[in-house]
């Protein structure tokens, strides 16, 4: 028996086919229709090749046909690639080259990254969403002339069915493998931790190419049957008014989204009354924002997580969400949560920092292609987050630092590595060094320090513009200061403690 996630569509039809699975931009579809598109999207691939094992990727942004392409590869035997349309074009190529996905479905938007990977050696077979031109065959034409007969693979929970891509601190994305099982997990982790009902109105307007907008309230909301409004991008007067004129109940944001709503001319006025709760994630939120929007009658659930581990962690339901504001919460309900000293492996007392160990079913099954990696992260079936964190007596753990230097910016996980490379592959550029700097309105941004070669002439503007062309525009640092040197080791490690002492970071 087939019970992986490919599946969803046609049991949640069999259940109530007529109920409203997904709106976006005035269109609606029902669960019987998404189950008859899935289903045919599926048959299409077959019928062009796809075979068990291989990989589909998306490239777009949200968008219902995400969604049906990830259904659709997984009911076929294939695995899923969800691909960030916010990277430059080459970072783009990078992950469909690395996962080898033998299809690539992608949105109007994303031309520019496609026609580069269509020039490639292992070219993927392309579908385009939108149809407006650009290269393969368009998407609903496809969907239209492919039969509607029921899919049936040899599907097991151990087969990959989803593979994200996290920046890597050496300078290359790894692709973090997750099988059936572990998102049958995260979803059983969501349904415990979360008050989602059969009649949720979910409003989707994080990134759907990110582990938790997709997994901690979109995926298990499509599992309950609720209503999906699916939003291409976040706009604050948009969400506020589909709220009202949809009475939302619930969405998943990062702390950034939720500070813009606030700040937004229209918030004191905005009818929020059906909005039960939102899930945030990505950093903690502070007390003043709890309380600002408890007080219009909204809870906040807040959770910790990561791509490897789809995302759920620790979650801190709505209950706790003031008197343990600052904290990251408890474990989820299928998940074991460790603080031990990141040299010995040893567990440390509570009240002390150490580093977070995570187990359970939903830990990824490892990277893609990166054998050492694996090996580097998962010890004794324990995933080694990097994340420095402290549990007080009650069983609440405090985040207090992230060993890989990574920084938040704006919800999206950025590293100083992959930054530093870009720079020093900028004409003129001797040394750089990249740290994570507090942020008003994006949580953090980055702050380069470049030392140029001796005879360059060059400013920070003319540095960050640059980036631009190689870099997605969240990842190019807010400020870049030109020094003469950096501090250093006796060993030549830079030492960022002291450039982030100097800026107060």
């Amino acid at each position: 028996m087939n019970i992986g996630v490919g599946t969803y569509p046609r049991r949640r039809a069999t259940v109530r086919p007529e109920a409203v699975a997904f709106e976006f931009e005035g269109t609606t579809h029902t669960y019987g229709e998404v189950a008859d598109r899935v289903d045919r999207l599926a048959q299409a691939l077959r019928e062009r090749g796809l075979r068990p094992g291989d990989r589909v990727a998306y490239l777009g942004f949200n968008h219902p046909a995400l969604l049906e392409t990830f259904f659709a590869a997984n009911l076929a035997g294939a695995t899923a690639v969800l691909v960030n349309p916010r990277l430059a074009p080459a970072e783009a190529e990078f992950i469909v080259d690395d996962s080898g996905a033998a299809f690539l479905v992608y949105g109007a938007d994303q031309e520019a990254s496609v026609r580069r990977i269509a020039a490639g050696e292992k070219a993927p077979h392309l579908l385009s969403v939108e149809g407006t031109g650009g290269p393969g065959e368009e998407y609903e034409a496809v969907l239209a002339s492919a039969s509607g007969e029921p899919v049936d693979a040899d599907v097991a929970d151990d087969d990959v069915a989803l593979i994200m891509y996290t920046s890597g601190t050496t300078g290359h994305p790894k692709g973090a493998m997750l099988t059936h099982r572990n998102l049958t997990f995260q979803y059983l982790n969501a349904f415990t931790g979360t008050d989602l009902r059969q009649d949720e109105v979910m409003l989707s307007v994080a990134p759907l190419f990110h582990i938790a907008g997709l997994n901690m309230t979109t995926i298990p909301t499509f599992m309950m049957g609720g209503r999906i409004i699916i939003h291409r991008a976040f706009r604050p007067q948009a969400v506020l008014d589909e709220i009202a004129r949809s009475q939302v109940t619930g969405a998943f944001m990062v702390p950034a989204m939720l500070d813009l709503l606030a700040q937004h001319p229209g918030f004191d006025e905005a009818d929020l009354s059906s909005l039960r709760s939102v899930m945030v994630g990505g950093s903690p939120l502070p007390e003043r924002s709890i309380r600002l929007w408890q007080d219009r009658g909204v809870k906040i659930v807040q959770g910790f997580g990561m791509t490897e581990t789809a995302p759920g962690v620790c979650l801190l339901e709505a209950s706790d969400a003031l008197s343990h504001a600052g904290t990251a919460g408890r474990p989820h309900f299928f998940s074991e949560v460790r603080v031990v000293d990141p040299v010995t492996g040893d567990d440390v007392p509570d009240g002390t920092a150490g580093e977070v160990w995570a187990c359970g079913p939903q830990v990824m099954k490892g990277y893609w292609g990166r054998d050492d990696a694996t090996a580097a992260a998962l010890e004794g079936g324990w995933y080694r987050t990097g994340d420095i964190a402290v549990r007080d007596a009650d069983g609440y753990f405090t985040i207090k630092d992230r060993i890989k230097d990574m920084y938040i910016s704006g919800g999206e996980n950025v590293y100083p590595a992959e930054v530093e490379n870009a720079l020093l592959a900028l004409k003129g550029v001797a040394e750089a060094a990249v740290i994570g700097v507090p942020d008003d309105r994006w949580g953090e941004s980055g702050r380069a320090y470049v030392v140029l070669d001796a005879g360059t002439h060059t400013d920070a503007d003319t540095l960050r513009a640059e980036l631009v062309e190689r870099l997605a525009k969240y990842k190019v640092p807010r400020d870049v200061c030109l020094v003469d040197e950096l501090p250093r080791t006796s060993t030549g490690k830079i030492r960022k403690n002291v450039l982030r002492e100097a800026t107060g970071a």
